[in-house]
């Protein structure tokens, strides 16, 4: 007979949750937990002899449902069990930051935990009834309050049988659509023809999931990676090797992608649900998320309806896009987002951002939160070569000093212990500013007695937040109850909206900053600097990823990272939690190499101490040259939009024909975005020009088949610029033996210079030439980390390119 397991606080929070959606507030794990585990054990120790602590329970019940058989195996801890005058008592133990003489009777779902474990001990002892005590204990300042009651067995059963009955709809069909699934994947085929290479692809794939290992795949544009990487990952779900598939992503487009091939299966007859989960802020009705009811029409309630609305849309529909997610919501009127978030509980796979599954504050607290164990998740991460420095902006913090006085301003005619401790974080800010300002050099500096005192800020915070006065719709809202212990479902009735998301913002700072202090060693370094507003900052800095990557990596089964530049493999692997026993693969591309031709422009330079008019034309009659020797649509790349400035105006007045050009902006919406590749048609009668910027929207995950781009020039090596925090990059892998400049400047360079180029050839029936426009590309620092599929090349000169590229077009 199938088991379903489900722990007693899951149980609870899921079918009791009602009430109101609000903004989210409060201590985050690991906080919550680490502060939880020692009021727990603080009042358990004062307790009396006879007083069990930390109690395991368990029991399974059968259940008949909807024509089916099964067991819900119930488990837990119940933080203690004793006897008085009346028998047994179950004591339930929150820490909270809420005034005690707020809290008038037990939050339901706290009360839901003790009445589960009640009738278990019940059970299991043969009892007639048995007491509850809910104990709550102010952690600022240690009060406890307590509520106890007596229930009868008869009352505790009937309670008990109807919470399982509630659940037992999702579990019953749960485990008839896992039968559903799994029948359909089991004979499945890879659903194209087998391009060179890729049924070895497949199969690396498959053995990866068997053996729990890392893949790390280097696989050229054409070789399909994705469908790749999906079907062995399906296929190793319907043989239960799996539970979930996490398909992250560093760009809307790829997501795309993944849906296309999810899709692909389904055609092919694979019943499989997944969910893309967009971020709040595009998939939100209002202009500007806003999570409470005063604000949000479905605020209100929301809880009190997401349950009926997820059961809907995971029993009619497979692949919930955005779109299905919006149309349900609006069906049932609640949170996209949230609703979203709940949807990916009860789906096969998860499309979404690299942070919700790798950022310890964005992450998926229902997947990946502070419990270490290790779920049979697959990790199909794409572009992997992206999540390098993702990772490291996520594993770090900074705080503006001037943030700190602006809050001050808001909070000084509502709280003096709050506004007292943002004066001394601000007088241990500006000592720290003094010693910025008279360094010589950069060096790490000493900031432990400033956390300390920013501790105690994050602490009158979050009771200032939690306090009910304060809060109008958090203390009915069971979201909130359900989270004491995380401190969520914070609205401060007292604040106006823009001055309360003021102070939330810098609260979410303030937390963000201490959970990474929390994860500092010897891979990461402090430094203050000011940012290009002038104002000064103190900075928490990972420079190497690989160890918080790893520990959310372990939470999974096996993890494949894919990407077309993966060059030199060997980094991306020291940075992506690559161990010595896992696998690295290189796809051979498909293509054939007469289809492309690369050029590499030796007598032109973009160094800074080369740059200038001279230079400049130099590079637009290239560029002019290139794309007159045949009418089409090209891209032209830059390493930023100042050089976009310098050299246009020479292309410009020195051509002789008038080519429609398209100048990518800095700040270019979604809609925006469309518009300008909308530009680059098929089959075109006129020559089109899109000026761009490397490592920008259009430098990667854009997909212009066949003769909607037929070329790519890309001026210069790509290098970041050099600033601070690139240099301190640099003297760190200098110090760890490691070559700084290749880490800090060469390689993400030349990464974005091959995903510019791998615009141009996306199928077998593309033609396409490319056009490297810097003298650095014929040294061999550089030519070691062409692509096998770069081979040949051809060196030119300005006099001898147009007659090349003309010839290319010709046969």
């Amino acid at each position: 007979m199938n088991t379903i397991k489900i722990s007693v606080r899951n149980l609870v929070e899921f079918i009791l949750r009602s009430g109101n959606l609000t903004t989210s507030s409060g201590l985050k794990d690991p906080d919550a937990m680490q502060e939880g585990a020692r009021i727990h054990k603080k009042i358990q120790r004062k307790m009396k002899s006879g007083y069990q602590a930390e109690v395991a329970l368990s029991i399974i019940v059968p259940i008949s449902y909807d024509d089916i058989n099964f067991e819900i195996c119930v488990e837990g801890r119940a933080d203690g069990i004793f006897t008085d005058e009346t028998g047994y008592n179950i004591d339930e133990i929150k820490g909270v930051y809420r005034e005690l003489a707020s809290i008038e009777n037990p939050i339901e779902v706290h009360r839901a935990q003790a009445l589960c474990y009640g009738y278990i001990w019940a059970c299991e002892h043969s009892l007639e009834g048995i007491g509850i005590q809910m104990t709550y204990c102010h952690i600022p300042t240690e009060e406890i309050k307590r509520f106890n009651e007596y229930i009868d067995f008869k009352t505790l059963e009937k309670w008990f049988y109807e919470l399982l009955h509630e659940y037992a709809k999702w579990a019953s069909w749960e485990l008839k659509w896992h039968e559903k699934r799994n029948i359909s994947i089991k004979n499945i085929e890879f659903p194209f023809e087998y391009r060179p290479g890729q049924n070895t692809l497949v199969k690396g794939v498959y053995q990866t999931i068997l053996r729990k290992k890392r893949l790390y795949i280097e696989a050229p544009t054409g070789v399909g990676k994705t469908i790749s990487t999906i079907f062995p990952a399906v296929k190793a779900m319907g043989e239960e090797l799996s539970e979930k598939l996490f398909y992250l992503t560093a760009k809307t487009i790829t997501r795309t992608v993944a849906q296309d091939a999810f899709n692909i299966l389904s055609y092919n007859g694979v019943h499989l649900k997944y969910v893309t989960i967009t971020a709040k802020e595009k998939i939100c009705i209002l202009d500007k998320p806003t999570c409470n009811p005063g604000s949000c029409p479905r605020a209100l309630g929301h809880f009190d309806r997401v349950n009926d609305a997820v059961f809907d849309v995971i029993t009619h529909e497979e692949h919930i896009t955005r779109e299905i997610v919006s149309t349900y919501a609006e069906k049932h009127n609640v949170c996209p987002f949230e609703m979203c978030l709940d949807i990916s509980t009860w789906v096969d796979a998860v499309i979404g951002d690299y942070n919700y599954a790798f950022d310890p504050n964005a992450c998926l607290k229902r997947f990946f939160g502070t419990d270490t164990t290790s779920n049979n998740y697959i990790f199909l991460i794409d572009e992997a070569h992206n999540l390098v420095d993702r990772a490291r902006e996520m594993y770090s913090a900074s705080l503006i000093k001037e943030d700190f006085l602006s809050i001050k301003k808001l909070t000084k005619f509502m709280s003096k212990k709050i506004t007292n401790a943002i004066e001394r974080c601000n007088k241990s800010l500006l000592a720290l500013k003094r010693d910025c300002d008279v360094l010589t050099e950069w060096q790490l500096i000493d900031i432990e007695d400033f956390v300390i005192r920013l501790m105690q800020l994050a602490n009158y915070l979050d009771e200032y937040l939690q306090d009910s006065r304060n809060n109008k719709h958090g203390s009915n809202n069971v979201k909130g109850q359900i989270n004491l212990m995380e401190f969520e479902g914070v609205n401060n009735s007292e604040l106006v909206p823009d001055t309360r998301e003021k102070i939330l913002d810098f609260y979410f700072s303030v937390r963000a900053f201490l959970n990474t202090y929390e994860l500092l060693d010897d891979k990461y370094i402090i430094y203050s600097d000011y940012s290009e507003d002038g104002n000064f900052r103190l900075r928490l800095q990972c420079m190497d990823p690989s160890t918080n990557l790893d520990s959310y990596l372990k939470k999974g089964r096996c993890s494949i990272f894919f990407s077309a530049t993966f060059l030199p493999i060997k980094y991306y692997m020291e940075q992506l939690a690559g161990g010595t026993d896992d696998y690295a693969v290189y796809a051979p591309s498909p293509f054939s190499p007469k289809n492309r031709l690369i050029m590499i422009g030796r007598d032109v330079s973009t160094k800074y101490t080369r740059r200038g008019p001279a230079e400049y034309k130099k590079i637009a009659g290239y560029i002019i040259d290139f794309i007159s020797a045949k009418i089409g649509n090209y891209l032209i790349f830059f390493s930023s939009y100042k050089m976009i400035d310098d050299v246009l105006p020479f292309v410009e007045e020195n051509l002789d024909f008038e080519p429609d050009i398209y100048i990518q902006s800095s700040s270019m919406n979604e809609q925006q975005r469309e518009e300008f590749l909308n530009n680059f048609k098929e089959n075109p009668t006129k020559t089109t020009l899109g000026f761009c910027v490397m490592g920008g929207i259009f430098g990667e995950g854009i997909d212009l088949k066949e003769n909607r781009l037929i070329g790519a020039i890309i001026v210069g090596t790509g290098l970041p610029m050099v600033c601070n925090e690139n240099e301190l990059f640099k003297d760190y892998f200098d110090r760890e033996d490691k070559p700084g400049f290749d880490y800090s400047y060469r390689y993400p360079g030349m990464n974005k210079v091959l995903q510019s180029a791998g615009r141009v050839i996306r199928t077998d029936t593309d033609r396409g030439a490319i056009l490297l426009l810097d003298e650095r590309f014929t040294q061999a620092s550089y030519q070691k980390l062409f692509p096998k599929e770069w081979y040949p090349y051809e060196v030119v000169t300005k006099n001898s390119m147009r007659k090349r590229v003309e010839e290319f077009w010709k046969d």
